[in-house]
């Protein structure tokens, strides 16, 4: 029976000292892996010209963004309304979401960010909405790319749980 504890004492060591290497890893990573935060983007170009019609991201489902203080890069769902583009933050009403969620406060503070978009790097600014006409429209389209159209009230985003954020033109 010892050997079993020990053994097992040992595999949960041993993923443990893997998951602390992957967290640590990618930090020096070229953007994020998977769910796990990345280090600061190395690849890709800057975009340059006009303000684009953001309607192009309306049916991809995830996007890479890195906030400039602290230079940490994540992956992310995306929403398109009416040409301009948003990230949704979940689940920032309850104790873990805001433990392992941090960029959004992080992006309330220093809103400025860089995201990419296949090999595209677009400069932002991140403005957090929190309430407005613009709710509802956001939420609907949020719930057609994501929730299989499962509505989501205005007061998901009123009361804290949601935080919505436009992806503005960097001042």
């Amino acid at each position: 029976m010892r050997f079993v504890v020990r053994a097992f004492g040992a595999l949960l060591g041993l993923l443990g000292l893997a998951l602390v290497g992957l967290l640590v890893g990618a930090r020096f990573a070229d953007g994020p892996i998977a769910i796990v935060a990345g280090g600061p983007f190395r690849s890709g170009e800057l975009a340059r010209g006009p303000e684009p019609d953001w309607s192009f991201v309306r049916d991809i489902r995830e996007v890479e963004f890195q906030l400039l203080d602290p230079p940490r890069s994540r992956t992310t769902w995306i929403v398109e309304y009416a040409g301009r583009a948003y990230i949704p933050c979940g689940y920032m009403d309850s104790t873990l979401g805001r433990l392992w969620k941090r960029w959004p406060i992080e992006a309330e503070r220093d809103g400025r960010a860089i995201l990419r978009v296949g090999a595209a790097l677009y400069e932002r600014q991140l403005v957090r909405i929190q309430d407005g006409p613009l709710l509802t429209p956001l939420l609907a389209e949020l719930s057609r790319k994501y929730l299989d159209g499962r509505p989501l009230p205005d007061s998901a985003v009123t009361s804290g749980s949601l935080w919505l954020f436009e992806l503005a033109p960097r001042r």
